[in-house]
């Protein structure tokens, strides 16, 4: 499911809301059938795993930084979940691969490449839920269509809430949720909505997407 709408919309809050940074006020939320406000936090959050627009990465090599979420990955693991968000190419470029170091707060890095290991690092816990707040806002061109296709695999496996201004990220979704003022002003698919709303279809030709 894509979520988009103009800035201040309330698409940021609804992942907010899903992880229990704030309650409810009206309505309900359920996960597996259940409202969201009978789980725990902690039992909750086990099952999602969170990508913001700037998600940090830490001093330390490519290894320490997914382990992070996951200590006792295996190597093949990690190889692998590198695989899926394409970024096998930075292991290419220094041969201590995993053990390369990436620099404070990532600075070896591109902005592309700290988001996709950002995207990496949760991947590996296998979360159920994976909630993207515009985690492709820092890829070009190429690497945005990369990191389409990646998320294309992984959302096969698992629930995935996806946050986006550039809507050709989010084109393929299943259902994109269309937002303006805190309201759900439509749903569907890329297609009918731009026949169907007229927000959708301001926002796609303004991008030049048909």
């Amino acid at each position: 499911t894509a979520i988009v709408g103009p800035s201040g919309a309330g698409k940021s809050t609804i992942l907010a809301l899903i992880e229990r940074f704030y309650e409810p006020e009206s309505g309900e939320i359920k996960i597996f059938g259940n409202d969201i406000r009978s789980v725990s936090r902690q039992s909750l959050r086990a099952t999602i795993g969170y990508v913001e627009q700037n998600s940090p990465a830490l001093a330390g090599t490519i290894r320490d930084n997914l382990l992070l979420g996951c200590p006792t990955a295996s190597e093949e693991a990690m190889l692998s979940v590198l695989g899926e968000v394409n970024l096998t190419t930075v292991l290419e470029r220094d041969n201590r691969a995993l053990d390369a170091q990436i620099g404070e707060a990532g600075v070896l890095l591109s902005g592309g490449e700290r988001q996709r290991l950002a995207i990496a690092r949760v991947l590996l816990q296998a979360p159920q839920i994976l909630l993207l707040d515009e985690s492709t806002s820092s890829l070009d061109g190429p690497n945005e269509l990369l990191m389409r296709a990646a998320i294309e695999r992984v959302s096969s496996k698992r629930t995935v809430i996806v946050i986006a201004h550039r809507l050709a990220t989010v084109v393929d979704s299943d259902q994109i949720v269309v937002m303006r003022g805190g309201q759900i002003e439509a749903t569907g698919k890329h297609k009918k909505l731009l026949k169907t709303s007229s927000l959708y279809r301001d926002l796609a030709e303004n991008q030049l997407l048909d």
